[in-house]
């Protein structure tokens, strides 16, 4: 297996794509909403998780959404076409996106995935995600996650 992305080389396409985005570091992991909304002082809407699922078909969608919310697998199901949709394992996120669970920035991922963005994420001029590692976090424009990933917008949270 090819090593993991980590937040280097997050901090690397963030310069080279001349991206508005910036990286904070923290001395304690940041891995859960509680903890990064918490360290940051903003409410866990501000936050948000980029959480790989699957389907049936082993089809991997990568879903955005607001830290106070959760996925609608029913919606997503609805939306991919899907009969079932699951978590992804840690081994999967690993292999599929480059990342350990917990670090995943909703940009740059080692292959290019369907993603799909909750449409409550869009409200906010600014979004707090994984950053690369379990003590980084990513600061970017929503708008920026939506073009360089080419994201479908959907409301698929509930």
């Amino acid at each position: 297996m090819r090593r993991l992305y980590n937040d280097k080389d997050l901090q690397e396409y963030i310069k080279l794509n001349k991206l508005e985005a910036e990286i904070l570091y923290f001395k304690e992991h940041t891995m859960t909403v509680e903890s990064a909304a918490e360290k940051l002082k903003v409410p866990k809407e501000y936050i948000i998780k980029s959480i790989l699922v699957l389907n049936e078909r082993s089809e991997p969608f990568l879903i955005i959404l607001n830290g106070d919310r959760k996925v609608s697998f029913q919606k997503v199901m609805k939306i991919t076409n899907s009969e079932n949709i699951r978590l992804a394992k840690a081994k999967e996120v690993k292999e599929i996106l480059g990342y350990e669970i917990g670090s995943v920035p909703p940009i740059f991922h080692k292959n290019s995935v369907k993603v799909f963005i909750d449409e409550r994420v869009l409200k906010y001029d600014y979004v707090i995600g994984g950053g690369g590692s379990t003590h980084s976090l990513l600061k970017i424009r929503p708008k920026d996650v939506l073009n360089l990933t080419k994201a479908l917008v959907y409301d698929i949270s509930e």
